[in-house]
């Protein structure tokens, strides 16, 4: 397989799911889980795409994710809600939350709904954006395992905690969303250069001696550097407030990342839902969010620009490009790990 071939999007995402079914995960589970790598795959965030496949694959086989997901729910106080994941997958546990928080945004014109004992759950913008279209604006936060130092240290301390927020508008995919993770870059994207065997900027890590470093196997083992400073060290801090210790998950060092195979995650997230209705009448909010697009796209452009995208404009021309171009592009060491998982579990190759 050659770097210009492509992976048909749906062929993938079958593949994906069967090799979760494989291991025991539910039909409509596994559906969602293979959706959500894929559907990042096309945004162009391998990062978080079928890259994380093997990793949640070991975690199922040592029962550190549970294959049958079945959250429990702790308090409910109406609008908002705690449920606990019960080491669940993380985007059936995400998903759930997401459509809860709905439902009381519906009702009471706003919805929270907290998880604790989680697991990585894939991109965030993909459950944004999906309240989007279901008629909310939303904020989604997490907190992850340790990856950054605070502010000042040259330990790991703190996770990379993303957070997304997503709104509906009148754009193609009926959304305007951010998706940031608080570390100058995403832990994946380091991993991701990793596999293609290439080096990282001087800005994104230090090793584990806190040096800056451009090896990408050294950042792993090292410290990936905040973003704007001290600013992304307390907004990551704060994260780790409201996915861990407001949902009772755990925080700081105590939560475990994905490529951990055999220990539970612990990792908790919080669903923050808005009722655009509720709030007035929803042609005049999709007309200023318009106008809100056309002001940013009408900027004049500054040197070295060639044009202006409002937030999630990138992810959405990148899946349309890859869709009509005939699909994805995957790294050769995922291709790898790909073909490994093919044979463990006995399920046909997408190409």
């Amino acid at each position: 397989m050659t770097d210009e071939t492509r992976i048909e999007p749906d062929a993938l995402t079958e593949f994906a799911a069967a090799v979760l079914r494989s291991h025991d995960v539910p039909e409509a589970d596994s559906r969602l889980v293979a959706d959500s790598l894929v559907q990042s795959d096309l945004w162009g965030h391998q990062s978080h795409g079928v890259l994380r496949l093997p990793w949640y694959v070991a975690r199922l086989r040592t029962g550190a994710m549970t294959a049958v997901t079945a959250p429990e729910v702790i308090a409910d106080a109406g609008a908002l809600q705690i449920l606990d994941g019960r080491d669940g997958i993380g985007q059936v546990l995400t998903e759930t939350a997401r459509k809860s928080a709905i439902e009381r945004a519906r009702q009471y014109g706003i919805g929270m709904v907290g998880v604790r004992n989680s697991n990585h759950f894939g991109t965030a913008m993909y459950y944004t954006r999906r309240a989007a279209l279901d008629g909310c604006a939303s904020i989604l936060t997490t907190n992850a395992s340790p990856a950054m130092a605070p502010w000042g240290g040259r330990e790991k301390r703190l996770g990379t905690n993303p957070w997304s927020i997503g709104a509906p508008a009148p754009t193609p995919g009926g959304a305007v969303v951010v998706d940031i993770a608080n570390t100058a870059v995403a832990r994946g994207k380091i991993y991701l250069a990793r596999n293609r065997g290439e080096s990282i900027p001087d800005t994104w890590a230090m090793n584990a001696d806190g040096r800056i470093t451009t090896d990408a196997s050294e950042a792993i083992d090292g410290v990936i550097l905040p973003m704007a400073g001290h600013k992304g060290y307390a907004i990551t801090f704060m994260m780790d407030i409201l996915s861990g210790a407001l949902t009772g998950s755990n925080t700081g060092t105590a939560v475990t990342g994905p490529y951990v195979a055999d220990r539970p995650s612990g990792a908790g997230h919080m669903f923050i839902a808005i009722d655009v209705a509720s709030a007035g009448k929803t042609e005049h909010y999709l007309e200023a969010v318009q106008g809100l697009i056309d002001e940013v796209h009408s900027t004049p452009l500054a040197e070295g620009s060639d044009r202006i995208y409002y937030p999630g404009e990138v992810e959405d021309n990148a899946a349309a490009s890859n869709l009509a171009d005939g699909g994805v592009v995957l790294a050769e060491q995922t291709l790898s790990d790909i073909r490994a998982l093919a044979t463990e579990t006995g399920t046909a190759l997408p190409f």
